[in-house]
């Protein structure tokens, strides 16, 4: 008999934050996720008072403290939780930029093995306003965490989401033509995003929504940007081809507030 599983996936931009503006346990009782993916947690699982008995908890921190970070709250148990891209993916290479930044230490994935599907959360690094890390993303990272995803596969159907970083199309954002070549919409990065598609992944939400303008997941602080939906859409869900059909709704939650990005999610059915 197919479950029916809600998975929804927020770069909180700092759990402690939202925690303390009191937005985040009313998020979860309103929307009730069997699965929850965090990027951007910003902290160790000893930094935050929340009590969550609902959910287990898995998380994958920075070495530098305040970073970055992702984590998974599941009311399912997993199968199996695994952190980071296994090196045995990129090997001969590694996740190191220019500047000596490791993306290796930086707690940007988690992978929960369920009985049917894995489920990943990935912060996928920013290429940074001067570009510095724009070479890491388009010769390391996106090439490894693809070649991941594809390894996982092979066993069984695949989803992944998180902050990809990246606009994939023109519709994707709501001034394409200023931003391009700029972060987050360069040729290199937008290309690496097309590699996900056509391996096969499925993009949730233009699947199910096609091209529908103005859906943004991501705002900047300035210029009352967020009021007046003046966005990005970077934040996804993929799936494998394989369970597309199970995909029975995809959404983003733009009136969730606490963070600069909002929450997405997509109903599975399996």
């Amino acid at each position: 008999m197919p479950q029916k599983y809600t998975i929804i996936s927020w770069n909180v931009n700092g759990l402690r934050a939202v925690i303390r503006k009191d937005l985040f346990e009313p998020f979860l009782s309103k929307y009730q996720p069997d699965m929850l993916c965090l990027q951007e947690t910003k902290a160790h699982r000893d930094q935050v008072e929340i009590d969550l008995p609902q959910y287990r908890e898995y998380w994958n921190s920075a070495e530098k403290k305040g970073y970055s970070g992702t984590a998974i709250f599941t009311s399912q148990e997993p199968v199996n939780v695994t952190n980071d891209i296994p090196t045995s993916i990129y090997k001969g290479k590694n996740l190191i930029d220019d500047a000596s930044r490791d993306a290796s230490t930086e707690g940007r994935v988690v992978v929960a093995e369920y009985e049917k599907f894995y489920l990943a959360t990935v912060y996928t690094p920013n290429a940074k306003d001067d570009l510095t890390r724009l070479p890491l993303r388009y010769h390391q990272w996106d090439v490894a965490f693809l070649k991941y995803m594809k390894h996982l596969e092979k066993k069984k159907p695949v989803v992944f989401c998180g902050d990809l970083n990246v606009a994939h199309r023109e519709i994707d954002l709501a001034r394409p033509k200023p931003n391009m070549g700029k972060k987050g919409f360069t040729d290199e990065e937008r290309e690496r995003f097309q590699d996900f598609i056509d391996a096969g992944f499925v993009d949730t939400y233009r699947e199910k929504h096609g091209d529908v303008e103005g859906a943004y997941t991501w705002w900047s602080h300035w210029g009352k940007a967020r009021e007046n939906n003046v966005g990005w859409r970077i934040d996804y869900f993929l799936v494998s081809q394989s369970i597309k059909k199970n995909v029975k709704d995809a959404f983003i939650l733009p009136e969730v507030v606490g963070s600069d990005h909002c929450p997405v999610g997509i109903t599975l059915e399996i």
